[in-house]
Protein backbone atom coordinates (compact mmCIF):
# COMPACT_ATOMS: atom_id res chain seq x y z
CA UNK A 1 0.00 0.00 0.00
CA UNK A 2 3.21 2.39 0.24
CA UNK A 3 2.02 3.45 3.81
CA UNK A 4 5.12 6.06 4.35
CA UNK A 5 4.24 6.18 7.78
CA UNK A 6 3.53 2.80 9.44
CA UNK A 7 5.34 -0.26 8.11
CA UNK A 8 3.16 -2.02 10.68
CA UNK A 9 0.41 -2.04 8.04
CA UNK A 10 1.67 -5.24 6.17
CA UNK A 11 0.39 -7.26 9.05
CA UNK A 12 -1.99 -10.03 7.54
CA UNK A 13 -5.64 -9.56 8.33
CA UNK A 14 -4.96 -6.38 10.72
CA UNK A 15 -7.34 -3.35 9.94
CA UNK A 16 -5.45 -0.17 8.43
CA UNK A 17 -7.34 3.27 8.16
CA UNK A 18 -6.03 4.93 5.19
CA UNK A 19 -6.33 8.55 5.49
CA UNK A 20 -8.44 9.78 2.53
CA UNK A 21 -6.51 11.97 0.30
CA UNK A 22 -8.50 15.00 -1.22
CA UNK A 23 -8.43 13.51 -4.63
CA UNK A 24 -9.23 10.30 -3.78
CA UNK A 25 -12.64 8.86 -5.30
CA UNK A 26 -14.49 5.40 -4.43
CA UNK A 27 -13.49 3.93 -7.88
CA UNK A 28 -9.74 4.76 -6.18
CA UNK A 29 -10.52 3.15 -3.31
CA UNK A 30 -11.52 0.43 -5.02
CA UNK A 31 -7.91 0.31 -6.86
CA UNK A 32 -6.43 0.65 -3.68
CA UNK A 33 -8.25 -2.44 -1.94
CA UNK A 34 -8.48 -4.60 -4.82
CA UNK A 35 -4.49 -5.62 -5.24
CA UNK A 36 -5.79 -7.93 -8.49
CA UNK A 37 -5.86 -4.42 -9.92
CA UNK A 38 -2.06 -3.15 -9.06
CA UNK A 39 -0.68 -3.27 -12.28
CA UNK A 40 -3.24 -1.72 -14.40
CA UNK A 41 -2.84 1.24 -12.00
CA UNK A 42 0.86 1.45 -11.35
CA UNK A 43 2.00 4.33 -9.53
CA UNK A 44 -0.13 4.67 -6.57
CA UNK A 45 0.05 6.02 -3.45
CA UNK A 46 1.62 7.32 -1.18
CA UNK A 47 -1.04 6.64 1.69
CA UNK A 48 -0.56 7.94 5.25
CA UNK A 49 -2.39 5.87 7.69
CA UNK A 50 -4.19 7.23 10.76
CA UNK A 51 -4.92 5.40 14.13
CA UNK A 52 -7.75 2.93 13.68
CA UNK A 53 -10.57 3.69 16.37
CA UNK A 54 -12.25 0.87 17.66
CA UNK A 55 -9.95 -1.75 16.27
CA UNK A 56 -11.81 -5.04 17.63
CA UNK A 57 -14.99 -3.78 15.71
CA UNK A 58 -12.37 -3.13 12.96
CA UNK A 59 -11.43 -6.69 13.06
CA UNK A 60 -14.97 -7.91 13.13
CA UNK A 61 -16.05 -5.92 10.59
CA UNK A 62 -13.25 -7.04 8.00
CA UNK A 63 -14.33 -10.89 9.08
CA UNK A 64 -17.84 -9.83 8.54
CA UNK A 65 -17.01 -9.63 4.95
CA UNK A 66 -14.57 -12.41 4.11
CA UNK A 67 -17.89 -14.50 5.46
CA UNK A 68 -20.06 -13.14 2.63
CA UNK A 69 -17.41 -13.12 0.23
CA UNK A 70 -16.91 -9.43 -0.39
CA UNK A 71 -13.41 -8.47 -0.25
CA UNK A 72 -12.47 -7.43 3.33
CA UNK A 73 -12.15 -3.32 2.34
CA UNK A 74 -14.65 -0.50 3.51
CA UNK A 75 -15.00 2.93 2.48
CA UNK A 76 -16.01 4.89 5.61
CA UNK A 77 -17.62 7.81 6.70
CA UNK A 78 -16.14 8.57 10.30
CA UNK A 79 -19.68 10.61 10.94
CA UNK A 80 -22.48 9.20 13.19
CA UNK A 81 -20.48 6.02 14.41
CA UNK A 82 -22.71 3.28 15.89
CA UNK A 83 -22.11 2.65 19.33
CA UNK A 84 -22.69 -0.75 19.21
CA UNK A 85 -19.32 -3.09 19.31
CA UNK A 86 -18.75 -6.57 17.78
CA UNK A 87 -15.77 -8.29 18.04
CA UNK A 88 -14.07 -10.83 16.10
CA UNK A 89 -14.41 -13.45 19.14
CA UNK A 90 -18.29 -12.87 19.15
CA UNK A 91 -18.97 -14.08 15.38
CA UNK A 92 -15.91 -17.20 16.45
CA UNK A 93 -17.83 -18.19 18.90
CA UNK A 94 -21.37 -17.72 17.15
CA UNK A 95 -22.96 -21.24 16.44
CA UNK A 96 -25.24 -21.43 13.60
CA UNK A 97 -28.20 -22.76 14.06
CA UNK A 98 -28.38 -26.53 13.11
CA UNK A 99 -30.54 -26.49 10.17
CA UNK A 100 -29.40 -28.46 7.60
CA UNK A 101 -31.95 -30.41 6.27
CA UNK A 102 -32.87 -32.87 3.40
CA UNK A 103 -34.81 -30.55 0.84
CA UNK A 104 -35.25 -33.00 -2.37
CA UNK A 105 -34.61 -36.40 -4.08
CA UNK A 106 -34.52 -38.11 -6.77
CA UNK A 107 -33.09 -40.63 -8.90
CA UNK A 108 -30.48 -39.26 -11.22
CA UNK A 109 -28.49 -41.53 -13.75
CA UNK A 110 -25.16 -39.52 -15.16
CA UNK A 111 -22.59 -41.17 -17.49
CA UNK A 112 -20.22 -42.89 -14.34
CA UNK A 113 -23.11 -44.80 -13.43
CA UNK A 114 -26.52 -45.00 -14.23
CA UNK A 115 -27.47 -46.01 -10.88
CA UNK A 116 -27.58 -42.75 -8.88
CA UNK A 117 -29.44 -40.46 -6.72
CA UNK A 118 -29.11 -36.93 -6.32
CA UNK A 119 -29.99 -35.40 -2.60
CA UNK A 120 -30.46 -31.94 -2.32
CA UNK A 121 -29.58 -30.07 1.42
CA UNK A 122 -30.71 -26.50 2.56
CA UNK A 123 -30.55 -24.26 5.61
CA UNK A 124 -32.99 -21.47 6.40
CA UNK A 125 -29.82 -19.67 6.64
CA UNK A 126 -27.95 -19.49 3.78
CA UNK A 127 -28.23 -19.26 -0.11
CA UNK A 128 -26.29 -22.12 -1.08
CA UNK A 129 -27.91 -25.25 -1.92
CA UNK A 130 -25.21 -28.40 -1.26
CA UNK A 131 -26.00 -31.54 -2.95
CA UNK A 132 -25.19 -35.44 -2.14
CA UNK A 133 -24.69 -37.80 -5.56
CA UNK A 134 -25.50 -41.51 -4.30
CA UNK A 135 -23.59 -44.12 -6.63
CA UNK A 136 -23.80 -47.53 -6.77
CA UNK A 137 -25.94 -49.87 -4.19
CA UNK A 138 -25.46 -49.56 -0.11
CA UNK A 139 -23.59 -53.11 0.61
CA UNK A 140 -23.01 -52.92 4.77
CA UNK A 141 -19.60 -51.15 4.07
CA UNK A 142 -18.10 -48.00 4.51
CA UNK A 143 -19.00 -45.69 1.35
CA UNK A 144 -15.81 -44.57 -0.37
CA UNK A 145 -16.66 -40.62 -0.21
CA UNK A 146 -15.09 -37.78 -2.14
CA UNK A 147 -15.55 -33.85 -1.11
CA UNK A 148 -15.81 -31.61 -3.85
CA UNK A 149 -16.23 -28.39 -3.73
CA UNK A 150 -17.50 -25.97 -6.41
CA UNK A 151 -15.31 -25.15 -9.28
CA UNK A 152 -17.43 -22.97 -12.30
CA UNK A 153 -13.52 -22.74 -14.22
CA UNK A 154 -13.24 -26.22 -13.82
CA UNK A 155 -16.35 -28.18 -13.46
CA UNK A 156 -17.63 -26.45 -16.02
CA UNK A 157 -15.93 -24.63 -18.59
CA UNK A 158 -12.85 -27.24 -18.58
CA UNK A 159 -10.29 -24.79 -16.83
CA UNK A 160 -6.83 -25.92 -16.95
CA UNK A 161 -5.30 -23.50 -14.07
CA UNK A 162 -6.56 -26.41 -11.88
CA UNK A 163 -7.33 -30.17 -11.86
CA UNK A 164 -10.78 -29.77 -10.68
CA UNK A 165 -12.26 -31.08 -13.29
CA UNK A 166 -10.64 -34.00 -13.88
CA UNK A 167 -10.62 -34.62 -10.02
CA UNK A 168 -14.22 -34.92 -9.90
CA UNK A 169 -14.96 -37.12 -13.42
CA UNK A 170 -12.19 -39.72 -11.66
CA UNK A 171 -13.96 -39.37 -8.83
CA UNK A 172 -16.94 -40.08 -10.15
CA UNK A 173 -15.89 -43.18 -12.24
CA UNK A 174 -13.99 -44.75 -9.17
CA UNK A 175 -16.93 -44.71 -6.96
CA UNK A 176 -18.80 -46.16 -9.93
CA UNK A 177 -16.31 -49.09 -10.11
CA UNK A 178 -16.17 -49.95 -6.47
CA UNK A 179 -20.08 -50.19 -7.11
CA UNK A 180 -20.56 -47.90 -4.08
CA UNK A 181 -19.83 -45.00 -2.61
CA UNK A 182 -20.96 -41.00 -2.01
CA UNK A 183 -19.69 -37.55 -3.76
CA UNK A 184 -20.75 -34.21 -2.13
CA UNK A 185 -20.82 -31.64 -4.09
CA UNK A 186 -19.75 -28.42 -2.40
CA UNK A 187 -21.07 -24.79 -3.02
CA UNK A 188 -17.62 -23.17 -1.46
CA UNK A 189 -16.25 -21.65 -4.78
CA UNK A 190 -12.53 -21.19 -4.67
CA UNK A 191 -12.00 -22.31 -1.07
CA UNK A 192 -14.49 -21.00 0.26
CA UNK A 193 -14.10 -17.31 -0.94
CA UNK A 194 -16.38 -17.09 -4.01
CA UNK A 195 -16.21 -16.96 -7.23
CA UNK A 196 -15.49 -13.15 -7.97
CA UNK A 197 -12.48 -13.20 -5.55
CA UNK A 198 -11.55 -16.23 -7.04
CA UNK A 199 -11.71 -14.05 -10.66
CA UNK A 200 -9.60 -11.77 -8.52
CA UNK A 201 -7.07 -14.40 -7.44
CA UNK A 202 -6.76 -15.56 -10.72
CA UNK A 203 -5.56 -11.82 -12.38
CA UNK A 204 -2.76 -11.95 -9.24
CA UNK A 205 -1.77 -15.79 -10.51
CA UNK A 206 -1.31 -13.80 -13.54
CA UNK A 207 1.22 -11.73 -11.73
CA UNK A 208 3.41 -14.36 -10.38
CA UNK A 209 1.80 -14.85 -7.31
CA UNK A 210 1.01 -18.95 -6.40
CA UNK A 211 -2.51 -19.71 -4.98
CA UNK A 212 -1.58 -19.16 -1.29
CA UNK A 213 -0.51 -15.43 -1.81
CA UNK A 214 -2.88 -14.65 -3.93
CA UNK A 215 -5.90 -15.69 -1.56
CA UNK A 216 -3.65 -13.92 1.34
CA UNK A 217 -3.06 -10.85 -0.95
CA UNK A 218 -6.65 -9.95 -1.50
CA UNK A 219 -6.93 -10.38 2.58
CA UNK A 220 -8.90 -13.70 2.75
CA UNK A 221 -7.41 -17.30 4.83
CA UNK A 222 -5.80 -19.68 2.33
CA UNK A 223 -8.74 -22.10 2.96
CA UNK A 224 -11.78 -20.92 4.33
CA UNK A 225 -14.24 -23.70 3.55
CA UNK A 226 -16.31 -25.12 5.93
CA UNK A 227 -15.97 -29.38 6.40
CA UNK A 228 -18.28 -29.18 9.29
CA UNK A 229 -21.58 -29.03 6.20
CA UNK A 230 -19.90 -32.32 4.71
CA UNK A 231 -20.07 -34.32 8.26
CA UNK A 232 -23.60 -33.10 8.69
CA UNK A 233 -24.89 -34.28 5.54
CA UNK A 234 -23.13 -37.50 5.83
CA UNK A 235 -24.95 -37.94 9.57
CA UNK A 236 -28.18 -37.14 8.00
CA UNK A 237 -26.92 -39.97 5.05
CA UNK A 238 -26.78 -42.49 8.14
CA UNK A 239 -22.90 -42.40 7.43
CA UNK A 240 -20.61 -42.23 10.15
CA UNK A 241 -18.02 -44.61 9.26
CA UNK A 242 -16.23 -43.65 5.62
CA UNK A 243 -13.44 -44.16 3.07
CA UNK A 244 -12.02 -40.81 2.41
CA UNK A 245 -10.91 -40.16 -1.14
CA UNK A 246 -8.47 -37.01 -1.00
CA UNK A 247 -5.10 -36.35 -1.01
CA UNK A 248 -5.80 -33.55 1.90
CA UNK A 249 -4.63 -34.82 5.37
CA UNK A 250 -6.29 -31.71 6.59
CA UNK A 251 -9.97 -33.17 5.54
CA UNK A 252 -9.37 -36.55 7.21
CA UNK A 253 -8.67 -34.19 10.12
CA UNK A 254 -11.64 -31.50 10.19
CA UNK A 255 -14.11 -34.55 9.11
CA UNK A 256 -12.70 -36.42 12.40
CA UNK A 257 -13.27 -33.30 14.26
CA UNK A 258 -17.17 -33.16 13.53
CA UNK A 259 -17.19 -36.42 14.66
CA UNK A 260 -17.39 -38.72 11.19
CA UNK A 261 -14.66 -41.91 10.88
CA UNK A 262 -12.25 -42.24 8.12
CA UNK A 263 -11.11 -45.52 8.50
CA UNK A 264 -9.12 -44.96 5.67
CA UNK A 265 -7.47 -41.98 3.08
CA UNK A 266 -7.22 -43.01 -0.79
CA UNK A 267 -5.26 -41.51 -2.37
CA UNK A 268 -6.40 -39.45 -5.39
CA UNK A 269 -3.49 -38.67 -7.57
CA UNK A 270 -3.71 -37.36 -11.43
CA UNK A 271 -1.73 -36.26 -14.20
CA UNK A 272 -0.28 -32.57 -14.47
CA UNK A 273 -0.52 -30.11 -17.62
CA UNK A 274 1.35 -27.66 -18.06
CA UNK A 275 -1.14 -24.89 -16.84
CA UNK A 276 -1.83 -26.58 -13.54
CA UNK A 277 1.83 -27.86 -12.58
CA UNK A 278 2.82 -24.55 -10.39
CA UNK A 279 -0.88 -24.89 -8.77
CA UNK A 280 0.06 -28.45 -7.82
CA UNK A 281 3.21 -27.69 -6.53
CA UNK A 282 1.72 -25.02 -3.85
CA UNK A 283 -0.68 -27.77 -3.10
CA UNK A 284 2.26 -29.92 -2.32
CA UNK A 285 4.53 -27.65 -1.09
CA UNK A 286 2.63 -24.78 0.62
CA UNK A 287 -1.01 -26.67 2.04
CA UNK A 288 0.47 -30.37 2.60
CA UNK A 289 -1.16 -32.14 0.33
CA UNK A 290 0.32 -35.47 -0.38
CA UNK A 291 0.28 -35.49 -4.12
Amino acid sequence: LKLSNQIAAATPDAPVLVQRAPWMTLPGAMILADPALDLMHPMQGPYLAEVCPAIESATAALQLARHAGLLPAFFLSMQGIASTQVRSDDIDSYEAPAGLRIAARARLPIAASEKCDIIAFRTAESTNDHVALLIGTPNGQPPLVRLHSECLTGDVLGSLKCDCGPQLNAALGLIAERGWGILLYLRQEGRGIGLINKIRAYGLQDQGFDTVDANTRLGFAIDARDFGTAAQMLTLLGQSEIQLLTNNPEKVARLEQEGIVVLERVPHKLPPNPHNQAYLDTKRDRTGHAL
